[in-house]
């Protein structure tokens, strides 16, 4: 399968204090999981500086940022669009699809927030659920990611890392620059 042309997550709506968190963990999961950008609402810059902190120390290529306006960034994104909804067509029926058509174009994946305007629904090209039962916008995002790109995004390398998780069955293990810090419980 080729790689798509570009993967980009758009976090609809932020409620401040009450969606902080959750809407760092979208971004998060979109830059751990393939994506190549994140964008947020203009009230989510506490989220927007821990999403580029982590990417800083951790590495890689991906972007945050912030707009004022996201339906008009729906309405005029030049590529396709797959909104992430417990009303949508089960992911495992339409993955395939989705890779297909998404091979010479950009790809916007919508992750709402607050309550998601029906012509959201109308726009897009898909509207795919992971269930059919209530669950996390994070969830929803990283079955998603991980059906589009079939697990490769797993196996990527992190470029620029100041920091990397060496993986152990026990215990933490980060390098960071030229030393390492194991955090070990049993130790």
């Amino acid at each position: 399968m080729q790689t798509p042309h570009e993967v980009v997550v758009v976090r609809y709506g932020h409620r401040p204090g009450r969606d902080d968190r959750m809407t760092t963990h979208v971004g998060l999961t979109a830059r751990a999981l393939g994506a190549d950008r994140v964008i947020v609402p203009d009230n989510a810059g506490q989220s927007v500086e821990t999403v580029r902190d982590i990417t800083n120390r951790f590495g890689g290529a991906f972007e945050i940022e912030q707009s004022g306006s996201l339906r008009a960034l729906v309405d005029d994104w030049d590529g396709r669009v797959v909104h992430l909804t417990m009303y949508g067509l089960p992911v495992q029926e339409v993955e395939s699809e989705v890779r297909t058509a998404i091979e010479d174009e950009p790809l916007l994946v919508v992750v709402g927030g607050e309550k998601v305007p029906f012509e959201i629904y109308e726009y897009a090209d898909w509207n795919v659920g992971v269930t059919n039962q209530p669950h996390s916008e994070v969830a929803g995002l990283a079955v998603f990611l991980d059906r589009l790109f079939e697990g490769r995004e797993l196996d990527q390398e992190w470029v620029d890392a100041e920091n990397r998780v060496i993986p152990q069955s026990t215990g933490k293990k980060v390098v960071s620059g030229d030393s390492a810090v194991d955090r070990n419980p049993d130790a």
